[in-house]
């Protein structure tokens, strides 16, 4: 606290408030004194906040020391100094080893300001320190139900693989009964639900594979305007001020519109009875203290899109649990407690930043901030012409999965195809087949993440048996595999589980002619 500032005093004692008024005055300080001399007046007194307490040694039926064990037991940091008449040396020494900041003598007061600036320093640096661990503990809880999300994630993207992948099988048939075919079609439609909460959770632990690539902020927002009216309803009034000057950041356009749409949905559900709903882009400077100790971003500049209601607003405690899975505010069966998460995940991944304040009656407001990115003629296209030729072939593939299930699926979509495979649970035993085998094997089917040796590892091994094979990465999460098990981030073929029977096969079949174009050309 600066000088010349308001400072909250709660004095305890019946005289002497006076004078310890004026010499803080003489400090720079403005006080606003709650003079207590009762045990009552104290317990009432402590219910609200204060920057100093300044204590007689004894003041009606409570003194400095039963104000220190009440202080105490509540748990509230606030500094007190005793000032007191002449007190035997032992009355001093029991009132600091109870906790009191100093002592002064009333008939010399000359130390009370250095007292009073030396305990607000030193109170605004133990709340900086509990506010930082607190942050940091709550990274640490971030991160390790993000780990467990994304192995949850992992495990079940594999089972959605097996049942996606043979009700597609099964309704490619043609000699179905209608009603079996409705129920496949329900059971499909079910696992497409299940594949899309995996990748909410994938995106909450920054699994999630982003195709990023230059946004105009201001545009994405007026592309969605009209969307976002249809949502919310009539009786919420949108706003929408793209301002930004600067307003191009790299991002994944469709998660971008992902969290935005969260934002506005939870927005929406704040204001039951309507309200006015304001989203708005600019570009912030955003300090060291802020950037870093608050949000977890290095300082700069950014692009930030703030939405804005008018709705009920959240007190702290829900505050403090927004962002963790499947915590929700709303009725039962009304939502998954992933929208936030999922909108933590994506922002975090894109390298940015997401932060909301609310009150109680006041409405929310939540800001993304982005960091900007250089303007070029077009955006940058992460997306390859899909294969638009026959999915069949006669090459022969080796698949090494050690789930019995997805393997078998693999095998039986490549077998239907016509592919002559050849199958590996684990890696010693795929380098087995790749050792005895006596004819070309054209590709290698390898998931990233198995036991004893890993898809890069066995596929390094490989190579050196079969330099011409080629390769295909299979996984239920990306960022996982690419950064921790050494898969290339460039020119890797990977495929993300859950995956349907056609996209198995025209990814094949990409690889297997991108090898036979590339000889023709070298040709």
């Amino acid at each position: 606290m600066s000088m010349g500032q308001p400072l909250r005093v709660l004095f305890i004692g019946e005289t002497g408030a006076e004078a310890v008024s004026a010499e803080l005055e003489r400090g720079g300080y403005e006080p606003s004194f709650r003079t207590v001399s009762s045990h009552e007046q104290l317990d009432a007194a402590l219910a609200g906040s204060f920057d100093i307490a300044i204590s007689d040694f004894a003041a009606g039926d409570v003194g400095a020391l039963a104000a220190l064990e009440e202080i105490h037991q509540r748990a509230i940091d606030l500094p007190l100094i005793v000032v007191s008449g002449k007190t035997r040396d032992p009355e001093v020494l029991a009132v600091l080893k109870a906790g009191a900041a100093d002592y002064l003598d009333r008939s010399n007061l000359m130390r009370l300001n250095a007292a009073v600036e030396r305990e607000l320093r030193a109170a605004g640096m133990r709340r900086e320190r509990n506010r930082l661990e607190e942050q940091f503990r709550q990274a640490q809880k971030m991160e390790a139900v993000g780990r467990l999300a994304g192995g949850v994630a992992h495990d079940f993207n594999n089972l959605l693989t097996v049942i996606t992948g043979y009700s597609d099988m099964l309704l490619a048939t043609r000699d179905l009964k209608e009603a079996q075919r409705t129920a496949l079609e329900e059971i499909r439609r079910s696992a497409e639900r299940g594949g899309a909460l995996t990748h909410q959770l994938l995106a909450f632990s920054r699994r999630q594979p982003l195709e990023p690539r230059l946004v105009r902020v201001n545009d994405l927002i007026l592309q969605i305007e009209k969307l976002l009216r249809r949502l919310i309803g009539e009786d919420i009034e949108l706003i929408t001020i793209p301002a930004a000057p600067s307003d191009v950041v790299e991002a994944d356009p469709g998660r971008l519109e992902q969290v935005i749409m969260n934002l506005v949905v939870n927005a929406r559900d704040a204001m039951p009875k309507g309200g006015k709903l304001t989203i708005e882009t600019g570009n912030v400077q955003l300090s060291e203290s802020f950037a870093a100790g608050q949000i977890g971003v290095a300082p700069g500049s950014y692009v930030a899109i703030s939405i804005a209601d008018t709705g009920v607003g959240m007190d702290e405690e829900t505050q403090s649990h927004l962002f963790e899975p499947f915590f929700t505010t709303k009725n039962p069966g009304r939502g998954t407690g992933l929208g936030l998460a999922t909108a933590y995940g994506i922002i975090r991944q894109s390298g940015g930043a997401i932060r909301i304040w609310s009150q109680l009656g006041r409405g929310t407001t939540a800001r993304i901030y982005l960091p900007p990115a250089e303007a070029k003629d077009g955006a940058r296209s992460e997306t390859k012409a899909a294969a638009t030729g026959p999915l069949t072939g006669a090459e022969c593939i080796l698949v090494v999965e050690d789930e019995t299930r997805v393997r078998k699926l693999i095998v039986d979509i490549l077998t239907a195809k016509g592919y002559g495979v050849l199958e590996a649970t684990r890696g010693e035993d795929a380098l087995r087949v790749a050792r005895t085998h006596k004819g070309v094997i054209d590709l290698a089917v390898v998931d990233v993440v198995m036991p004893e040796i890993s898809g890069p590892d066995l596929v390094r091994k490989l190579t050196r048996l079969r330099p011409d094979v080629r390769v295909l990465y299979i996984s239920g999460y990306t960022d996982e595999a690419v950064v921790h098990h050494g898969i290339p981030e460039s020119s890797t073929a990977f495929l993300q589980k859950p995956f349907l029977p056609d996209e198995l096969a025209r990814k094949v079949r990409e690889i297997i002619d991108s090898r036979r174009n590339s000889a023709q050309e070298k040709g």
